[in-house]
């Protein structure tokens, strides 16, 4: 999986890029078919703020998570990220199981082929 990541008013250095990578090396493992991270982490008013954007499975999924300092405001996102992705495979697996189209009971029908109508 790609990681984009870029900061905006924080210089991302070698160890925040190792943290990253760290903390969602088991998103990657759980999604294979997620391709590409999108992740924007920035400073302003004394407080970090990571958004991180995503398509899985043709939806755009975006998450923002805050906190005093930067690792823990990573760690929030990144666990909103999973739970978004959860719930959206969770929607897939939904979709593939199949509603009953008719709701008669087929019992019903053969008693009606059985009674004597004339």
């Amino acid at each position: 999986m790609k990681i984009n990541l870029s900061g905006h008013h924080v210089d991302v250095t070698d160890a925040v890029r190792a943290h990253v990578q760290e903390k969602f090396a088991k998103t990657a493992n759980h999604f294979p078919s997620l391709l590409s991270l999108d992740i924007i982490i920035s400073n302003e008013n004394k407080k970090f703020y990571t958004e991180i954007s995503t398509t899985y499975s043709g939806v755009r999924i975006a998450v923002k998570g805050e906190g005093d300092v930067m690792y823990p405001a990573i760690a929030n996102a990144a666990k909103k990220l999973d739970a978004s992705l959860k719930h959206r495979k969770g929607q897939l697996k939904a979709n593939l199981h199949n509603k009953p189209v008719s709701t008669t009971p087929e019992i019903a029908h053969e008693i009606i082929q059985e009674m004597d109508l004339r």
